[in-house]
């Protein structure tokens, strides 16, 4: 893996991350409700078509959809077992889609198994994380990328298990409300340097709605961020269509707008979360 200074050298100026993974396989045939990282590794062929778009759009880094692949997430579908040998197999697929882009082992907030925000479950999350990043470094992760957090908590159990299993540079992001405040109700900038004080490569926002509060958002965070910050907001706000899955009506001109303000607000990561595709990528090749 990277270490911090590396992937901080990496970044510059600003490099591109990607886009949505989930909302964009669901349209390519991925069941809602499933087990995505069991359906990538029996239908590989979409991940790579994905991100190999990405790639071209721009991206330069590329997140592994390792997203919930913990032993107590992959437990429902039996594989908790596999937990490591799963998240190899992931980045492994990744790095055959775009093999000139970093490949960041994607973590996630435990809260749908367990209240993450208990210090009773603490343990419980660090021996999560520790598989999970065990299998991320042995597939050959480039970072590790940790989003959509939701507690302090979720970070600092990630913050240790990856110390303890002696991974590089990691960045971190949560989702949040406009005003800076995570839905914990903890302010976001001082967690935010807390976790780069701490030894993060880069810290910042996902799965938030683009729209005209994001660059202040950026600006709000950037009084207590020093170094590079994320920026992958999502394509609007979702809207249910009549066939279940999530709209996002946000054009790409006006996603690209909302990401240059946020660019000149000082975010250096940006990228796209839920609704985005690679068309909203390569929009902000030139921003």
């Amino acid at each position: 893996m990277l270490t911090k200074q590396e992937l901080q050298e990496k970044i510059g100026s600003g490099i591109l991350l990607d886009g949505a993974t989930g909302s964009n396989l669901i349209l390519s045939g991925m069941p809602r409700g499933c087990c995505a990282e069991q359906w990538i590794l029996n239908n590989p062929d979409a991940l790579i078509a994905l991100q190999q778009k990405y790639y071209q759009a721009g991206s330069r880094i590329i997140y592994a959809p390792t997203f919930q692949a913990q032993p107590i997430a992959l437990e429902k579908v039996g594989l908790e077992k596999e937990t490591e040998s799963v998240n190899a197999q992931l980045i492994a697929l990744s790095r055959k889609a775009a093999p000139g882009a970093l490949i960041a082992g994607d973590i996630t907030t435990l809260c749908a198994f367990c209240d993450t925000w208990d210090p009773a479950n603490f343990d419980l999350l660090v021996e999560n994380y520790r598989r999970q990043i065990r299998g991320l470094i042995d597939g050959g992760a480039d970072l590790l990328a940790a989003e959509t957090l939701v507690y302090p908590q979720d970070a600092e159990a990630i913050l240790t298990a990856a110390e303890l299993e002696g991974a590089g540079a990691a960045i971190y992001s949560f989702t949040m409300q406009a005003s800076g405040v995570l839905f914990s109700g903890t302010d976001a900038g001082p967690i935010l340097k807390e976790l780069e004080d701490s030894g993060a490569a880069a810290v910042g926002f996902n799965c938030v709605a683009a729209d005209m509060m994001t660059p202040y958002l950026v600006s709000k965070l950037r009084r207590f961020v020093k170094g590079p910050l994320v920026c992958k907001p999502n394509a609007g706000n979702p809207v249910i269509g009549n066939d279940g899955i999530a709209h996002y009506d946000m054009t790409v001109s006006d996603f690209a707008k909302i990401a240059k303000d946020c660019k000149d607000m000082g975010a250096r990561l940006l990228g796209g979360c839920c609704g985005t595709t690679p068309e909203h990528i390569a929009a902000l090749k030139n921003i």
